[in-house]
């Protein structure tokens, strides 16, 4: 979701990648929540660092906190910062069905672009203060 919602509201500012410590495939529900919200995830793939190999990154922002506990080692020009959020699959453990699941992926849609919202400036702001 966060690298639906930072291509949506930064084209041109933020070149965003996703992934993951252990990908297990797009999610259904994200998929249904941000599509709801005008933003077609649809075609992403759940994938690993290790397909990103290719990509040299200036931040790395983790958004769940495993794969902040788990995040590979960058080289050290990178920086990396955590941006944490709960993780909609696990608040929905217990529902009975789609429709009861669905406000976990929504609430967290909805912090998650409300953090990439400011991204840029959020980012500037740690570059500028870690001179």
């Amino acid at each position: 979701m966060a690298e639906g919602w930072a291509k949506r509201l930064h084209p041109t500012r933020l070149d965003a990648y996703s992934a993951g410590t252990s990908p297990h495939g797009m999610n259904r529900l994200a998929i249904r929540a941000m599509a709801e919200a005008g933003v077609d995830i649809s075609a992403h793939t759940s994938k690993t660092v290790d397909a990103l190999a290719g990509v040299t990154f200036d931040v790395v922002v983790t958004v769940c906190d495993s794969a902040h506990e788990s995040c590979p080692v960058f080289p050290a020009a990178t920086r990396v910062v955590h941006i944490g959020f709960d993780d909609p699959p696990r608040l929905a453990k217990g529902a009975a069905n789609d429709e009861e699941a669905l406000p976990h992926y929504r609430r967290v849609r909805d912090e998650i672009r409300s953090a990439m919202q400011s991204l840029p400036e959020t980012l500037t702001r740690l570059m500028e203060n870690s001179r």
